[in-house]
């Protein structure tokens, strides 16, 4: 089965001049079928430095992963335990807005929205797994399986966030300049991703105990530096860094719509 469609140019700034850097071992992935290739080649652009593997998945291999649902994704998880740390994340976006529409965009065990309720926004979830939209149509969240491109809310949200999934999308560049047009000047993203610019990311790879190679759903792999550059392109201005408490090795920004 040939699963992915091949990268001819980097997905960030278009340049033909990239090298394979590293071969990640996708096989005891959960969501591995023997179908796939056991590997997951990775390559840095030349002229950006942005770090991403051969190819995104063909729409038939998007279908075999997505009718895998780990249990940490479904709604309601381990939501006490999940609940804690979701404020923490919360608390970093309430010196910039504390009230309005919570946009949560690929929500998964919708944590971070339940949490951000509590503290008086009004969720809205988004995420490409039906079952869990439509468990939260169930308890009465607005909530949408649709490609947020294409999504229409009909209003500005207060807060957008995007906990692990730009590094999901083969093409980082427009999915984030639609996230950005939800929220009205002055407002927040909140956005987290493995951070490959630390010294945990190469002590953990020189070891061969990082992740993040042999993860079958990420196509990216960001640094701050370049992820700082992506959202300045989209109109943000970077305001907050932190470390993830919720994944190893993630890094959480805050940034403000200019």
């Amino acid at each position: 089965m040939q699963e992915r469609k091949n990268f001819t140019n980097c997905p960030l700034c278009g340049s033909r001049e990239f090298l394979e850097v590293y071969r990640g071992d996708c096989s005891r992935h959960r969501c591995y079928v023997p179908q796939f290739q056991p590997e997951i080649i990775w390559n840095k652009c030349a002229s950006c430095a942005h770090i991403f593997t051969s190819g995104y998945f063909t729409d038939v291999a998007f279908e075999i992963l997505f009718s895998k649902s780990p249990e940490s994704r479904s709604v309601g998880y381990k939501i006490e335990e999940k609940r804690a740390v979701s404020a923490k994340m919360i608390e970093k976006v309430l010196p910039y807005a504390s009230s309005g529409p919570w946009l949560d965009i690929g929500f998964g065990n919708a944590s971070l929205l339940f949490t951000a309720r509590e503290f008086g926004f009004e969720p809205i979830g988004s995420g490409l797994r039906s079952d869990n939209v439509k468990a939260l149509q169930q308890i009465g969240i607005e909530a949408y399986c649709q490609d947020i491109q294409q999504l229409n809310l009909g209003r500005k949200c207060a807060v957008v966030s995007m906990m692990g999934v730009l590094g999901r999308i083969p093409y980082p560049k427009p999915f984030l300049r639609a996230a950005v047009e939800f929220l009205a000047p002055g407002s927040p993203l909140l956005i987290s991703m493995p951070n490959s610019e630390s010294y945990a990311w190469d002590y953990a790879t020189g070891i061969k105990r990082n992740p993040y190679w042999g993860e079958l759903e990420r196509f990216h792999t960001f640094s701050r530096s370049r992820l700082y550059t992506l959202l300045e392109e989209a109109g943000m201005k970077p305001v907050r860094f932190g470390i993830s408490e919720r994944h190893r090795l993630c890094m959480e920004v805050v940034a403000i719509k200019r």
